[in-house]
């Protein structure tokens, strides 16, 4: 896609953009505007007036990807001081004329946003610097060169999140807020002290990006007949299983607006607050001052609510009070570290309940994964041999005649994959489970009575390699062997 025609400080202050053959004027576009909008066009423009609305959106698409993600860090030259400052966030468009460790910076930042990377890590070594973005889970770099002045990179990040730059033998945690085209992005920093200085990751959130609705989670419809007859629920706690970045919060979000009736009073704790949601009140963990899980799940029950979402459950305080919340009737939805939707149940044990008390209290789990999806472009159809229809036959599927695999093409960045599919296995609490989990048995042993094999998440991710979806290397990857 060609690069604007107009910077993009001028194409939102003046309110123009040209677009083709079309000069867009805003709602405060002046004749001053409009004449260097010609000016820099050097052809004749056809007028077309737009309400605000339809011209913040078109300047968002516009400059959404404005042809130099790829371009500009090679022809850096590191030889000027950077000019800091103590200025606040710009936005990432408006950096054409910043020193060059200030361009860099924003380069990567931008880089990472318009490839809907999750995280952009940046990672000194003894050669120089490397940049690494996780797009679909996996990482890509992006930047490894062995002139950038490393410490002072380092350093414009950490000014940019508000962190301590004479300090650098402690790991720190930030935040910086972005503007890209005028979407917003929040970006979680972490700095870790290394052998040749610090790491720094960054967690990109795209708040603009809005929040999925269930039905596009990737459920199936009896599954989201369940998680809705969960959150009819009076009372007890619902857990979200799985490791970072499978989209547990997403989940929980959305079953928080499943669960927004207007008549229930719905309150949440949460470390970070990732989307506004209208109608719910939201309050942010801070440790540092003592307002952890545990302290915020305490407040909010004089808070008189119906249902608590947790954001995690990290420790027994924090699940015990959980408990304790279920039983009293109150509705609690929260996060847990586990692989599968029985251990959660070992999980919380762990964090020291009794078993009485989880098999009390725990009315559901859903543990997720994400699977990279195959690039419609370049997969391609390969017959299924028989150790690979083994699988099917583990999770007691019907093994299909043949299955796609990851080819690479330049629309999937040679990579054969474009997007993720989300795979759920949702556990119910019945009373056969609720009785082997008052008798404390292992998970081995609770395992049968949970769910049948095809509603595992093996089973699920086969699923998706049978409907021509994902790869079975990818599943494999993902969830594991069975056999």
């Amino acid at each position: 896609m060609p690069a604007p025609v107009l910077p993009f400080a001028l194409a939102r202050d003046m309110q123009v953009l040209i677009e083709g053959g079309r000069l867009l004027a805003g709602p405060g576009a002046a004749a001053l505007g409009l004449r260097e909008a010609r000016r820099r066009a050097g052809v004749p423009l056809v007028l077309e007036r737009l309400a605000a609305g339809e011209f913040e959106a078109r300047l968002a698409a516009l400059y959404r990807d404005d042809g130099d993600q790829d371009a500009g860090d090679d022809g850096l030259a590191f030889d000027l001081e950077e000019g800091a400052g103590g200025q606040g966030p710009r936005d990432l468009l408006e950096a054409d004329e910043e020193a060059p460790v200030i361009q860099l910076v924003n380069q990567l930042l931008r880089r990472a946003v318009r490839a809907s990377a999750s995280d952009l890590h940046v990672e000194p070594h003894e050669a120089g610097l490397r940049a690494r973005m996780r797009v679909d889970g996996m990482l890509q770099t992006v930047l490894d060169r062995g002139d950038v002045p490393v410490r002072r990179v380092i350093s414009r990040l950490k000014v940019m999140a508000g962190l301590d730059i004479a300090e650098t033998r402690l790991p720190q945690d930030g935040h910086i807020a972005l503007r890209l085209g005028g979407r917003a992005i929040d970006v979680r920093v972490s700095t870790l002290p290394g052998n040749y200085g610090e790491r720094v990751v960054m967690r990109l959130l795209d708040r603009s990006a809005g929040l999925m609705p269930l039905e596009q989670l990737g459920l199936r419809a009896d599954q989201e007949a369940t998680l809705k007859r969960l959150t009819d629920r009076p009372n007890g706690i619902i857990l979200a299983t799985g490791p970072t970045g499978s989209g547990k919060t997403t989940t929980l979000y959305s079953l928080l607006q499943l669960a927004n009736d207007e008549v229930r009073n719905i309150l949440t704790a949460e470390d970070p607050i990732e989307y506004d949601l209208p109608g719910i009140s939201q309050t942010q963990i801070n440790s540092e001052i003592g307002m952890t899980f545990a302290a915020g799940l305490r407040a909010a029950l004089r808070q008189d609510p119906d249902i608590i979402l947790v954001g995690e459950i990290r420790d027994g305080e924090t699940a015990s009070i959980a408990a304790q919340a279920s039983l009293t009737g109150h509705l609690v939805f929260s996060s847990l570290h586990a692989n599968g939707s029985v251990g959660a149940v070992v999980r919380l044990r762990d964090l020291g309940l009794d078993d009485f008390l989880i098999a009390a209290t725990l009315r559901g789990v859903i543990a997720q994964r994400l699977l990279r999806r195959l690039c419609a472009e370049c997969c391609e159809a390969q017959p299924l041999d028989s150790a690979d229809a083994r699988h099917f036959e583990a999770a007691g599927l019907e093994a299909p005649s043949a299955h796609h695999a990851a080819r690479g093409c330049d629309a999937c960045n040679g990579t054969g994959y474009a997007g993720r599919v989300g795979i759920f296995e949702i556990l119910e609490v019945s009373d056969a489970l609720r009785a082997a989990i008052d008798a404390g048995q292992s998970e081995t042993g609770m395992r049968p009575l949970a769910l049948p094999p095809e509603e595992t998440l093996f089973g699920q991710a086969l699923y998706q390699v049978a409907q021509g979806r994902t790869s079975l290397a990818e599943a494999l990857r993902v969830v594991g062997d069975a056999l």
